[in-house]
């Protein structure tokens, strides 16, 4: 996932996530042949790791004089651990780094010895190749008891790695991710004495009269409601969501998603109320209430309108906040509030895409240190946890400072003042830091009296207050998130059909959003998802799911 103010976000969500370490042919300081042994929880001679790394656009800030592969974090490892992190295989983004990772499933590029894997095919591909190892006795024998236990509550994360009953991978920080709230414009409200919206009734009345009751003052028709993107998918799980409008209609079917209801999965984009919801997004489009160029805008480029005052509503999860707060200073009396996403047209709730994990680690066949990786792995959760090296955060100086004896989180009062943290768990090898903070509970327990008595608390604490308000309000409505109940290597049919299915998916709903179709083509959409092999994914689908859990592996890792 992308994310914007990553280096805000590093400093939130707690934890390092990264990985490592070489097997017993890893290259040493002294000499590549030495034997590395393990002596008072550090290598020594130490060995080399090399892992690979999609590298987003909020990585790779590093200090002067620091680079990717020397670092406050690489150095850190080599000096507590005696394990040397070298990066050897590197993606800016994922088409990039997937394609190299293809390069090395045929021999153009080297597999290092870690791999984060992003894509349930690609995973899947590699298992297929014989080129990463099955981990399964590993995990058991090595990972440790706290790891453990995070790893028991999420088995279906095992999913996207399990062949014939043995377990090739790993989840990357599983850990159900924060909800998505509404960011609105709250002069624009005051202005015009308006509530904020709860009901799909209210959030037009409110979007119509951003766009035509001229809120920001200017004399200009140039405002508009909500932004969204409408680029890749009708439901991004993130940022610039429009997900909301169809749940409205849909109930827990989700565009794009896939939902468990009595034992049977069924795919979100052909169920009911789907119809219903591209009338509305286009009448609303009609009228001029949505950005005019959603179809051709990614997440990031839709919310800068309202980052530049042009719109008065976005949707996302809490720290889309730091994103766009920009508008409050660069725009005189702006003020943005978080509010809960609006109920459907039931009375329930509305609701959004979950996420358990962001990508699996993948071993190469040839890695046999996993018990350094774990040790590795494990450290870098102590800030998760505020516990060891990383009590306060990573690296004093980059996301957090002890000045007069208090620790401190802005960077502007660091005893060397920073323009803004470094986000030192960006400079891992994985594209976010993780999180053992569920939906948001430390600003819950904030909100209702915690006191910001350790180190994880209090990185919480440090938070703007409106961000802090996003998360209370996704803690409280975490039951609102559903991961999709379908997360395993694409079926047969799949692999030939999706890609067809997915862009005919894509071009039907946006037509219709911008009457390039009548609302009609919606059911033609349905029947030619269906004959086109939508059927039979479905019913594969369920085949998947029915024999997903047969062996029980979680057992068989000690994860039961």
């Amino acid at each position: 996932m992308k994310r914007a103010s990553i280096a805000i976000s590093a400093m939130i969500l707690l934890s390092g996530l990264l990985a490592g370490c070489g097997g017993n042919d890893a290259k040493t300081e002294g000499s590549s042949a030495a034997q590395a042994t393990l002596k008072d929880g550090k290598y020594d001679p130490p060995i080399t790791i090399t892992i690979a790394k999609q590298q987003d656009e909020n990585a790779g800030k590093y200090m002067e004089g620091e680079s990717l592969n020397d670092n406050v974090l690489t150095r850190w490892g080599k000096e507590n651990l005696g394990i040397d992190i070298q990066t050897t295989l590197l993606g800016g983004d994922a088409s990039q780094y997937n394609t190299k990772l293809r390069l090395a499933l045929t021999g153009s590029e080297k597999l290092p010895d870690v791999v984060p894997v992003y894509d349930t095919a690609l995973a899947s591909d590699l298992i297929q190749s014989g080129q990463v190892k099955e981990i399964g006795e590993d995990i058991n024998k090595y990972m440790p008891e706290r790891l453990k236990e995070i790893y028991k509550q999420f088995p279906t994360t095992f999913n996207p790695v399990v062949n014939d009953g043995k377990v090739y991978g790993m989840a990357i920080a599983p850990n159900l991710t924060e909800g998505e709230v509404m960011l609105i414009r709250q002069d624009w409200l005051d202005k015009l004495s308006l509530k904020a919206p709860t009901t799909i009734e209210e959030f037009e009345q409110v979007i119509a009269a951003f766009t035509e009751q001229d809120p920001d003052g200017n004399g200009k028709p140039d405002t508009y409601g909500f932004t969204f993107s409408g680029k890749d998918s009708y439901n991004t799980g993130w940022v610039s969501d429009p997900v909301m409008i169809f749940s409205a209609y849909t109930g827990k079917h989700l565009p794009g998603s896939w939902l468990e209801e009595n034992g049977t999965l069924s795919y979100g984009s052909v169920a009911e109320g789907n119809k219903e919801a591209l009338a509305k997004l286009r009448d609303w489009y009609t009228k001029g209430y949505l950005n005019k160029e959603l179809a051709t805008q990614g997440a990031w480029d839709a919310l800068a309108d309202f980052t530049e005052g042009k719109a008065g509503i976005i949707v996302g999860r809490p720290w889309l906040y730091g994103s766009v707060k920009d508008v409050e200073k660069n725009v005189d009396g702006a003020v943005i509030k978080v509010y809960p996403t609006i109920n459907g047209v039931s009375g329930d709730k509305t609701y959004q895409s979950g996420q358990l994990n962001d990508g699996v680690f993948m071993f190469n066949k040839d890695f046999s240190n996993m018990e350094a990786f774990f040790l590795y792995y494990d450290k870098l959760y102590d800030a998760a946890f505020g516990t060891g090296d990383f009590k306060y955060g990573y690296a004093q100086g980059y996301d957090y400072d002890i000045v007069n004896e208090e620790v401190t989180f802005d960077p502007t009062q660091f005893n060397k003042p920073l323009t803004e943290v470094q986000g030192v768990g960006k400079m891992a090898f994985t594209k976010n830091t993780p999180s053992v903070d569920g939906a948001g509970k430390s600003y819950y327990d904030l909100a209702n009296g915690a006191s910001p008595d350790n180190g994880v608390l209090m990185r919480s604490n440090a938070l703007d207050q409106t961000m802090k308000e996003g998360y209370v309000i996704s803690y409280e409505n975490s039951d609102a998130l559903l991961p999709s109940a379908f997360n395993g290597p694409p079926t047969k049919t799949m692999q030939n059909s999706w890609a067809q299915l997915t862009t005919m998916e894509k071009e039907v709903f946006t037509k219709i959003i911008y009457s390039d179709e009548p609302l009609e083509a919606y059911d033609d959409f349905v029947k030619q998802w269906h004959d086109k092999g939508g059927e039979q994914i479905t019913k594969e689908v369920n085949e998947w799911y029915a024999n997903a859990n047969k062996v029980d592996f979680m057992s068989q890792m000690g994860l039961k």
